[in-house]
């Protein structure tokens, strides 16, 4: 009866190998553009019936084949190269993908503290995963990690900077908040000098690579030093995600998102208070230091001063470095709180900073994640208004995937 048994279970065992695979291969993607023109799309795919992991194909009427990047076995996540507004296009799911589609463009590598997220063999940027090396005669209490620096266009201008003499605390891509309240005492975790509040790194929560997207998750913790020990008022996720599609056809720009997530470290809440800046930062190259260094456009047409403490669904900061122009713009989701949100954005320093506490006071509570979401858009030369709209599209309103079985 054993050996039967043995030979039931491996029948069975084969048949639903078999089943999965004729399902997998039987499940058509359905895409529509909506209302909007798409290049370059990254589009999000939830399958009813899981075709398994790894990277799988998906090939039009015509034959050709975009790859599919399953981030688990249910979601996956592909790149539609064009599509025109009310168009849509139908794929047929191929569970084996060929050696090209599988090949690895989006790389995230772990070197020591560091995660380094390449797209195309080239470097894009550098996730700072422990406390970076001070610049001498720096007070220890700026050494600070959890953080992304150097930033990189496709020809490898850093368009950041880090621990910049006049604001010692900023550093490329990051986040703290400023005016808070804590257990009634006041921790600014923005303002490191002062020593009453600061952000650290904990671990890494993972890195993937793939041919579709690669990318990280980090975990950092916001600290109250005003408290007697000092104590953790915040715990916080990144998430950060890379994207092949732009730099791997040619385009002059690397597009990665950001999704940072808090939740209280206890049972205290956590309140920031109304203040002009805190949230969600960028600090822009050394070189463009000065008031006519570095030139911002928000997406409502207004520049460095009138766009200060305005509401934006995009900011672009634009500057030379090594003498060549480049760009970075910075996407804010229609999810986040109190969107569009404000921005601080100083009148001769190349930083800027989402700060939704510019619009009153507020909360975040136990029990309740506090979930903001950036994409960021890193050029050579200078991104036209019309793409970043088309781009901010893209985010706000991506293309919707349905699934169907083959008739």
């Amino acid at each position: 009866m054993g050996s039967k048994s043995f030979l039931y279970g491996c029948f069975v065992l084969a048949l639903v190998a078999v089943i999965t695979e004729a399902s997998a291969a039987a499940q058509i993607v359905k895409v529509a553009a909506g209302d909007f023109d798409r290049r370059d799309a990254v589009v999000e795919v939830t399958f009813d019936q899981p075709p398994g992991r790894g990277t799988m194909a998906l090939v039009d009427e015509s034959g050709n084949a975009l790859p599919l990047q399953m981030r688990d076995e249910r979601h996956g996540v592909f790149i539609v190269p064009e599509l025109k507004a009310n168009q849509t296009k139908t794929y047929r799911l191929q569970k084996h993908a060929t050696d090209r589609h599988s090949r690895d463009l989006v790389e995230a590598t772990r070197k020591g503290g560091t995660i380094v997220v390449s797209i195309d063999g080239r470097p894009a940027f550098t996730y700072q995963g422990a406390k970076t090396k001070l610049p001498a005669g720096y007070d220890p209490a700026y050494q600070r990690g959890g953080y992304i620096y150097p930033v990189l266009t496709p020809s490898g201008r850093n368009v950041a900077d880090d621990y910049p003499p006049n604001h010692k605390h900023h550093h490329g891509i990051w986040a703290a908040w400023t005016k808070t309240e804590f257990e009634g005492r006041h921790p600014d975790f923005w303002n490191m000098g002062d020593k009453t509040g600061t952000v650290e790194p904990v671990d890494f929560g993972g890195e993937f690579s793939g041919p579709v997207c690669g990318g990280f998750v980090a975990h950092h913790r916001y600290v109250d030093l005003k408290a007697h020990p000092p104590k953790d008022a915040l715990n916080e996720t990144w998430e950060v995600v890379a994207y092949a599609g732009t730099s791997g056809r040619g385009a002059s720009y690397v597009l990665f998102d950001l999704t940072v997530t808090q939740t209280c470290a206890g049972p205290s809440p956590l309140t920031l208070l109304q203040y002009r800046y805190g949230g969600v930062a960028f600090r822009g190259a050394r070189d463009w230091n000065g008031a006519d260094a570095c030139q911002w456009l928000t997406s409502e047409g207004k520049g460095r001063i009138d766009g200060n403490e305005s509401p934006s669904r995009w900011v672009r900061a634009s500057g030379k470095v090594d003498g060549q122009r480049v760009s970075v713009a910075i996407l804010d989701h229609p999810d986040n709180f109190r969107f569009p949100q404000p921005i601080r954005v100083f009148p001769d320093q190349p930083y800027c900073v989402y700060s939704p506490s510019q619009l009153g006071a507020f909360q975040i509570v136990p029990g309740k994640p506090f979930v903001e979401r950036y994409r960021f858009v890193v050029a050579d030369g200078v991104i036209d208004p019309a793409e970043l709209d088309r781009l901010w599209n893209d985010y706000a309103h991506p293309v919707t995937a349905t699934i169907k079985s083959e008739e």
